[in-house]
């Protein structure tokens, strides 16, 4: 290999911000990322909406989507 054309392959602390943090090695450095394996939906099986100015409920809106009704107490159920 030739010498002096080689990035540096240094040490990095890559953080989420869910406040999970990974040691690794990478050419770029200390890195923050937004998201990660264990906040991420595909990986825990969990869907979460990161709301930023009202564009869940906007949608929700426009498509007529509400949270569903609980059920109705019965005598049936509260004895």
């Amino acid at each position: 290999m030739k010498e002096g054309i080689h990035p540096k392959y240094v040490d990095a602390t890559i953080t989420c911000a869910c406040g999970a943090v990974y040691k690794t090695r990478t050419t770029v450095g200390d890195m923050t990322v937004e998201i990660c394996s264990n906040c991420h939906p595909y990986f825990t099986g969990k869907q979460r909406f990161l709301d930023t100015a009202g564009r869940v409920e906007k949608f929700q809106k426009k498509y007529k989507r509400t949270k569903k009704a609980e059920a109705p107490v019965t005598a049936e159920t509260t004895a």
